[in-house]
C-alpha cells in the first residue's frame, strides 16, 4: 500500500520506469520483501490503535465536559403568569458603572419543555422565546414601610 493511498484513500499509478526502478533499488540492496511487508503491517496495525486510542479519548473528554456543564446548570420551576428577571448577556465588555444585566420584570405566558420559556413585558401579543437558564425568579418588595417615630424623653 502506497503512502498517497494511505492520504488520500485513492490508488496512485507511477510510471513503469518509476515502479522499475524502486523494484530494482530494492533488489539490489537485498532487502527481504516480506520481512519488510509484515514490518509495514506492523506499523499500519500500529497506526489504527492510535486511532482508536484518540477516538476513546475523545470520547471520555466529551463524558466529562457535559457532566461537568450539566453539574453546573441549575433547574428552575416556571409556571405562567410568574414574574421573572432576563439576564442580558449582551452588556459583557462595557455594561456601563453600576448597571444592572437583569432587566425586567417579565411575565411568564408558556412554559415549552426542554428548558425553553415564552415571555413578554406588556402585551401578550409581543411574547418572545428565551433560554430558562437566563431566567430567575423576580419577588417584589413585600417589606412593610411604615414609619414609626419614637419621642425619647429626656429627665
Amino acid at each position: 500500500m502506497y503512502h498517497f493511498q494511505l492520504v488520500y484513500g485513492k490508488a496512485c499509478h507511477f510510471p513503469a520506469e518509476l515502479e522499475h526502478k524502486a523494484y530494482w533499488a530494492l533488489k539490489k540492496l537485498n532487502i527481504d520483501m516480506a520481512a519488510a511487508g509484515e514490518k509495514r503491517m506492523l506499523q499500519l496495525n500500529e497506526l489504527d490503535e492510535f486511532r482508536l486510542q484518540a477516538y476513546e479519548n475523545n470520547k471520555v473528554y466529551k463524558e466529562k465536559v457535559k457532566r461537568w456543564h450539566d453539574w453546573r446548570l441549575v433547574y428552575k420551576l416556571f409556571v405562567p403568569g410568574q414574574q421573572v428577571l432576563l439576564f442580558n448577556s449582551r452588556l459583557q465588555l462595557f455594561p456601563g458603572k453600576l448597571k444592572s444585566r437583569w432587566s425586567g420584570p417579565f411575565i411568564v405566558k408558556i412554559v415549552i419543555p426542554h428548558g425553553a420559556v415564552e415571555i413578554f413585558d406588556k402585551h401578550p401579543d409581543q411574547a418572545f422565546k428565551v433560554n430558562g437558564q437566563k431566567l430567575k425568579h423576580y419577588y417584589e418588595d413585600t417589606a412593610n414601610h411604615e414609619v414609626v417615630s419614637a419621642v425619647l424623653a429626656t429627665t
